[in-house]
């Protein structure tokens, strides 16, 4: 195995600190710095497309809800987690490019429903194929048997953190 920058880390706190087990730190400080250089690479591959990735999930998330390709704006924001404010801005930038519109929700006379628009679902139907490129491209060197045990290990892990979705607490 390659030594790498937390290898070097572990071995300061093992000369440093002999009685502390390090060990959790080569995890996390790996899944840390490749979660840094992740975001980076996305951030590249959007920009020239004229979005942020948190754009991109806005517009993700909405062609994914399927026909009408519509949600409320909390949907939205608890979705992808993050303040309804976040959302706010993001929507603000969305609709000034000509890629989302509020509409009022006839279910809720106090309630807007947010929705793509015919350019937005044009846009993002593209922009997705580029993201997938770019995914694949970060993943090249795992096989495809790593990349699916990565996924497996990080699903359980992930549970220590989250609730399980509907679907999953509807099935057992």
């Amino acid at each position: 195995m390659k030594t790498d920058a937390v290898d070097k880390i572990l071995m300061q706190w093992k000369r440093e600190r002999p009685d502390l087990d390090a060990s959790s730190m080569g995890v996390i400080g790996r899944l840390s710095r490749l979660a840094q250089h992740i975001d980076h690479a996305i951030q590249a591959e959007l920009a020239p497309l004229g979005v942020t990735p948190g754009e991109f999930d806005v517009l993700a998330t909405l062609r994914r809800a399927g026909a009408p390709y519509q949600l409320n704006p909390t949907m939205l924001y608890q979705a992808l987690m993050i303040s309804s404010g976040a959302m706010t801005n993001r929507l603000d930038r969305l609709e000034q490019a000509g890629y989302v519109k509020r509409l009022p929700d006839p279910q809720d006379r106090r309630g807007t429903l947010v929705r793509l628009t015919a350019k937005g679902v044009r846009f993002i139907n593209q922009a997705v194929e580029v993201h997938l490129r770019n995914e694949q491209r970060l993943m090249a060197d795992l096989s495809v048997e790593e990349q699916e045990q990565l996924a497996s290990i990080f699903n359980h892990w992930l549970h220590s953190f989250e609730p399980p979705t509907d679907s999953e607490s509807e099935s057992g």
